[in-house]
């Protein structure tokens, strides 16, 4: 299982939908110039996945994960994490027949936090 695509909206310093595809099952590189969203980028699979030490991504609390903490009309921070599931000895339990798994985090603006797999609630404990 490795990830596909992430989709980034929302979540720190992405203000719009950014869809970032093209990984490699075996090695991936995030590289840009400083200030450039790459650091972001690791945060979003870690919030997808449900860090709990705010700390290690760099925020005090939830709020701060939203775009400008919400100050620029932006509500909500989602992330979508889509893994390739298709070698089959490796699935999760319950999900062997599916190529691929979608996995959301979703956070608005006064706390609210909501996972998602394949579109449908889950709880944390079945994300992380």
């Amino acid at each position: 299982m490795y990830i596909k695509e992430i989709t980034i909206d929302g979540f720190k310093s992405y203000a719009q939908r950014v869809v970032i595809p093209g990984f490699d099952p075996q090695f991936n590189a995030i590289t840009g110039l400083n200030g450039s969203g790459k650091s972001n980028i690791l945060d979003s699979i870690c919030f997808v996945l449900g860090i709990q030490n705010l700390q290690q991504v760099r925020a005090s609390n939830l709020q701060d994960l939203v775009y400008k903490q919400g100050q620029a009309g932006v509500t909500k921070a989602t992330v979508s994490i889509v893994f390739d599931n298709a070698a089959k000895d490796r699935s999760p339990v319950g999900y062997e027949h599916l190529d691929e798994i979608t996995v959301t985090r979703q956070l608005v603006i006064g706390g609210r936090s909501k996972y998602m797999i394949n579109g449908r609630v889950a709880e944390p404990s079945c994300v992380g």
